[in-house]
């Protein structure tokens, strides 16, 4: 097992720089600990309630703070509001670094002279006991790490969920060129983390693009996944929607005002179903960082670019999927555009395979919600129901800020 190694020290929640691939020639430990919190708290943060301003608590002894609202708020307010968010999870992970080496094998597209192993720095969450099961959770294109906080932090009491920022996503390093990010690329870091962490099979939780890779990655490695848990995903994803979705992504936005980034954070998020307004906040926090003038989204550009140009086509994995010989538990937003329902019924003619159908909700399910949180667990442990069954979600709470609309 590779041991986690001390290095410097950063509070969690703390904006990053813009990342850049490293040097040939720096040749860091495989894993190195970067972040470590001293306590954890389960208290979850109060929504904000009021339209026009609130009040924030204070630290006993001081007065609460004012902020504005709708447009007029400002990003001193919005980080006001953030740090409710990231209260829930204070001492209750750490952050940390894998060194992918990107091998000479997917260089095929570099000028010849140029081709070498190169290490880049991808950065993760750990959470819950080193010696428990392992769950992976790895997101979708445009996803970081801190986007699986509620579900890791549900879990963590019974699993080490570890949480991968993509190379380009995040708090990860950017690949060199816009061509090493592949589907190929991908597996190949799921298999160097996994063969490094050196814990046996893993549980992995794949969510989109994180669920394709998931897929692959059992095909040809399967000796290192021993469950799988798909989010909204499956074996065949259309040209159609992998296209719609690229359109949506593979633009550069600069959000002048925190007003900005909740419209267009909000309307995007509509399928999300009934999540509560606090986790969207946490979200678009760790989704973008600040720029001159305001925030901008977290990842290399290229990155989006490289998925619009293989999204031309559908992307079919039903060679892998017959391939797999594990349980499979298939999360299913039930007005998804991305799992059809044809391809759904294929999937659960194969033996071993649980769907876990989300009401209301279309491609992803968030997977923060308790009860969801819950039917995880009951799966990954062998406690849960055989065949279909649909979760209950949680009343939907009213959206101040996410309203797709200016808050008057």
């Amino acid at each position: 097992m590779v041991p986690l190694c001390p290095g410097t020290r950063r509070a969690s929640g703390v904006s990053m720089s813009s990342s850049r691939f490293l040097s040939p020639a720096f040749s860091p430990p495989a894993f190195s600990r970067r972040v470590s919190s001293p306590e954890c708290s389960m208290t979850r943060a109060a929504p904000p309630m009021i339209p026009d301003t609130a009040l924030i608590p204070a630290s006993p002894g001081e007065s609460p703070q004012i902020y504005t609202w709708g447009d007029a708020m400002t990003w001193d307010d919005y980080d006001l509001l953030v740090e409710r968010t990231l209260a829930p999870f204070e001492g209750c992970f750490h952050t940390a670094d894998f060194v992918y080496r990107h091998p000479l094998a997917l260089q095929a597209h570099w000028p010849a002279h140029q081709r070498k192993e190169t290490p880049v720095r991808l950065t993760y969450t750990d959470w819950g006991d080193p010696e428990a099961p392992v769950l992976l959770c790895v997101g979708g294109i445009a996803n970081t790490a801190r986007r699986w906080d509620y579900l890791a932090l549900g879990l963590s009491a019974t699993h080490r969920v570890l949480c991968l920022d993509w190379p380009g996503r995040g708090q990860s390093d950017w690949m060199p060129t816009q061509g090493d990010y592949t589907l190929d690329t991908n597996v190949e870091v799921l298999r160097q983390f996994l063969e490094a962490l050196d814990r046996g099979p893993a549980a992995v939780v794949g969510s989109s693009l994180g669920g394709s890779t998931a897929l692959a990655l059992c095909q040809r490695h399967p000796a290192l996944v021993h469950r799988l848990i798909l989010n909204d995903i499956g074996p065949y994803i259309p040209a159609e929607r992998r296209t719609r979705r690229a359109q949506a992504v593979a633009r550069h936005y600069v959000f002048r005002r925190p007003a900005d980034l909740f419209r267009r954070l909000g309307a995007s998020a509509k399928n999300d179903g009934p999540i509560h307004e606090d986790e969207l906040l946490h979200n678009t926090y760790f989704q973008t960082k600040p720029s001159e003038g305001g925030r901008i989204y977290r990842h290399d550009p290229r990155a989006l670019q490289a998925y619009a140009e293989e999204a031309q086509e559908s992307l079919e994995q039903w060679q892998a999927w017959a391939r797999l010989d594990i349980p499979v538990l298939v999360v299913h937003g039930m007005l998804s555009d991305a799992l059809l329902p044809d391809t759904l019924a294929e999937m659960k003619q194969k033996p071993g395979v649980t769907v876990m159908h989300v009401p209301d909700t279309g491609h992803t399910p968030a997977l923060s919600d308790p009860h969801q949180i819950g039917f995880l667990l009951d799966w990954l442990e062998s406690r849960s129901p055989e065949g279909d069954f649909t979760c209950l979600n949680p009343p939907a709470a009213p959206r101040h800020l996410f309203a797709g609309k200016t808050t008057p």
